[in-house]
């Protein structure tokens, strides 16, 4: 099976309406999924069933069940770096054996586990205690990407459940960033998790300096190690950092960055929420990887939300893809899958070294609703490119006092969806303009900026409640989209070179600016913008 099938039938049907395909009384029912306790409907895309048949074939012919095993039993499908890729471990129970080089990798997933939850248990409860004797109110995470993005984006989704100290994150090596993070806090009751697997990442070592300094000058040199935790593989450097032993909780290379908030680098989150709310959302991705491993063609939902995904981008064309999650405390849910899905399946060759033979991975923007609704709806609804929109929404909300807006949320989600779908034809804006009054020309005129093409498609994710549980399933669902994209494109989701040449060149660069070095060698361009700067 390929791509080119797949083309073949959308050229066939690129002319039918969605909203015709609602003629089957069943669509709804049949042109969704369930799992555990979510809902995926994608009724309202142009897929029928000749597509879905065509693109469970396109994932099968990929090899996706083996590939699927492959990865779930720690063989070493980053076949660039030559790692295992197993962020399923570090949610995986302790009855579950998984073999790295002849080693069973759970148990040590479980001992580091029992390390966190003991620390972040003492800590909140007051057992450790500043190097001045008083307690910690706030904890400072700094970290860049995925030691930034997903705790930053779970400590957020999950603030209902905050009962221990305040958590922060610095991510940007511009100072404004950690200089207006570290700005009413007080030094001594602030604890600072460095969280870089190397412990050499420029940006995060540099806002980790300041931040030490910071602290040194209130309780000296000497006690500002006590207030560091680093979450990190390079226990030499950790050291150096004056980092006691018991506050280095390391993770192995089969965990990349971007997939990381399960283990240690969810350490933040764990302090914010506490260890039992930490373990249902390891709960919640757990029953969504067994869910993923066990259920078959359209009944498996990471499947069917990344074969709707390869359906829009690589055979309609559509470029972008926007996530739009009705639920303000998933605000940064958009960026954590940008990073998640750009940086995964953003390539240009195959496993095998030779250009791809279709685009890879589409762009991925968003914003929480109804805000993108004041914003870029505009776009979506009337403009001249066609964006798949994905709508998330709760049945239930954590306020009961403000069910009334809550209401009004879902209102607002269900509305949008349907109105790209069935759009307004021109026959029925003239009716409105004739209603307001206008006659003649001017009445075509003022209707034809009220037309809505419609026939544009989108997905809804339904869920009962933003628990930790359910928030675990959602990241784990979008995981395994990620993974399911990867495998039919026929690229390795699991390296990143793409960002190792700019990060190259600004080492390069730094003593440039500094005057150490001439800009003599350097483009045109990048000469004057120097001048300019410096």
């Amino acid at each position: 099976m390929t791509f080119n099938s797949l083309a073949g039938h959308w050229a066939e049907v690129q002319a039918r309406r969605i909203s015709d395909l609602f003629e089957d009384p069943d669509r709804a029912d049949r042109f969704s999924t369930s799992a555990a306790e979510m809902l995926f409907d994608w009724s309202k895309t142009a897929l029928d069933d000749k597509a879905v048949d065509l693109l469970l074939a396109l994932a099968k012919d990929a090899g996706l069940e083996d590939r699927r095993e492959a990865m779930f039993s720690g063989e070493k499908i980053n076949e660039t770096e030559g790692r295992a890729v197993l962020h399923t471990a570090l949610r995986a129970s302790t009855a579950r054996k998984v073999f790295v080089d002849g080693e069973d990798v759970i148990p040590e997933v479980h001992k580091t586990l029992k390390r966190m939850r003991d620390f972040s248990s003492r800590l909140r409860s007051g057992q450790i205690r500043t190097p001045t004797g008083g307690r910690y109110t706030d904890v400072v995470n700094i970290g860049i990407g995925g030691s930034d993005l997903g705790p930053a984006m779970a400590v957020q989704a999950l603030a209902p459940y905050h009962d221990g100290p305040k958590v922060h994150f610095v991510s940007n090596v511009d100072g404004a960033h950690i200089h207006d993070t570290l700005k009413g806090l007080n030094p001594a009751n602030t604890l600072v998790i460095v969280a870089s697997k190397t412990f050499t990442t420029i940006e995060t070592m540099t806002n980790a300096k300041f931040a030490r300094d910071w602290i040194a000058r209130e309780v000296g040199e000497e006690a500002a190690g006590h207030q560091l935790v680093a979450l990190s593989s390079n226990e030499e450097k950790t050291t150096e950092w004056g980092v006691s032993p018991e506050r280095v909780f390391g993770f192995e290379d089969w965990v990349g960055g971007r997939y990381s908030m399960w283990g240690p680098i969810g350490l933040s989150l764990m302090i914010a929420i506490g260890a039992n709310r930490f373990d249902e959302m390891l709960d919640g991705a757990r029953a969504m990887d067994t869910h993923f491993r066990s259920a078959k063609g359209r009944e498996n939902l990471p499947l069917m939300l990344a074969l709707v995904g390869i359906w829009h981008h690589q055979i309609c064309g559509y470029a972008t893809r926007a996530v739009l999650p009705y639920e303000q405390r998933l605000a940064r849910l958009p960026a954590y899958l940008q990073q998640l899905e750009m940086e995964s399946n953003g390539k240009r060759v195959g496993m095998d070294g030779a250009a791809l033979e279709t685009v890879s991975g589409p762009v991925v923007w968003g914003e929480p609703g109804t805000n993108g609704q004041h914003a870029f709806y505009q776009l979506i609804h009337q403009g001249t490119a066609i964006v798949p929109c994905e709508f998330m929404v709760a049945k239930e909300g954590h306020e009961p006092d403000l069910a009334h807006q809550h209401r009004l949320l879902v209102a607002n989600c269900l509305a949008q969806s349907q109105a790209l779908m069935l759009g307004r034809s021109m026959e029925e804006a003239e009716a409105r303009m004739a209603a307001a009054g206008f006659e003649g020309e001017e009445r075509t005129r003022q209707a034809a900026h009220c037309v809505f093409p419609g026939n544009r498609p989108s997905t809804t994710l339904v869920y009962p409640k933003l628990t930790p549980r359910i928030f675990g399933q959602i990241v784990a669902l979008y995981e395994h989209r990620v993974f399911v994209e990867g495998v039919v494109l026929g690229i390795n989701s699991y390296d990143q070179w793409g960002v190792e040449l700019g990060k190259e060149l600004a080492v390069a660069l730094e003593p440039v600016m500094a005057g150490d070095v001439s800009v003599d060698g350097l483009d045109g361009s990048t000469q004057q913008l120097v001048k300019h700067l410096t």
